[in-house]
């Protein structure tokens, strides 16, 4: 059966990748970003979301309907609707957000406003930078936030970590709210890893679990129905959860006794993503 998710097809219009396999008009497509902080990718216009995306991502636009666009994210392949306002005209980043979160300022002044807040994650394509500021088509942002696009983090959990406390939120993908997929994606990705947007389609990217007797190594991915958990040593894990409604730390033996003691699933095993 078609993952709806990762099916660049909005049921009026195709991507001319399903040629062959969908009986609708064909489209190379139209490539944008989101210029929004973040918005919500839906099933169908006006949906509750499956996931979001945040400033700077890469996006092709498939369809347009009644101020919606049917688009698909570059970056993990996501299928969507967008709301027409949170997308702008393609252009290449050059930087990125390293620091859980930052400012975009009116001019390039802490003391003159901000317009928007910008999550660990977001793209931006700079056009000039100084020693305190990087100037993008929407204001300033401090310099000592952005890294180069093209500088990896090497360590997922500690990518992870700058996250800590963040509120859980179901489909979230940035500081202002995350789920466990969303913190595990942003992980990953930040350290130039491929890597989907849900729980079940990173159980299945990520090769055979773990013989049940090997402990855990930094880095490691627990694995239940619906939930995801990143190893931070052998003894602990950190997590977007819906218990402590945040990004937390937790006892791997502890969250595996208090899951299977609410009944919210089976635990399928450990994954060392390559």
């Amino acid at each position: 059966m078609t993952d709806r998710r990762l099916t660049p097809n909005s049921g009026r219009i195709a991507h001319v990748s399903l040629k062959g396999q969908v009986n609708v008009p064909l489209t190379t497509g139209e490539p944008a970003r989101v210029a929004a902080p973040v918005t919500d990718l839906c099933p169908e216009p006006g949906a509750l979301r499956d996931r979001q995306v945040i400033f700077g991502a890469e996006v092709t636009v498939i369809d347009r309907q009644d101020g919606w666009s049917f688009l698909r994210a570059e970056a993990d392949g996501y299928c969507g609707w967008v709301v027409d306002g949170a997308l702008t005209a393609p252009a290449p980043a050059t930087h990125l957000v390293h620091v859980p979160a930052t400012h975009v300022y009116r001019e390039a002044s802490i003391k003159r406003g901000e317009v928007m807040r910008l999550s660990l994650g977001s793209r931006l394509p700079v056009l000039e930078e100084d020693a305190k500021f990087a100037r993008i088509a929407e204001g300033y942002v401090p310099i000592q936030h952005l890294r180069p696009i093209t500088r990896n983090d090497t360590d997922p959990v500690a990518v992870a970590e700058r996250l800590l406390g963040t509120p859980y939120l179901w489909g979230g993908n940035s500081r202002d709210g995350i789920d466990c997929s969303g913190l595990v994606q942003m992980a990953l990705t930040l350290c130039g890893r491929s890597c989907p947007g849900d729980s079940d389609l990173q159980r299945a990217a990520f090769g055979d679990f773990l013989p049940a007797e090997e402990p855990p190594r930094r880095g490691d991915l627990f694995f239940w129905k619906g939930h995801v958990a990143m190893a931070c040593d052998a003894d602990t894990l950190i997590h977007a959860n819906g218990h402590t409604m945040n990004v937390a730390y937790e006892s791997i033996t502890a969250c595996l006794a208090r899951i299977a003691a609410a009944g919210e699933g089976p635990f399928y095993g450990v994954k060392r993503p390559a």
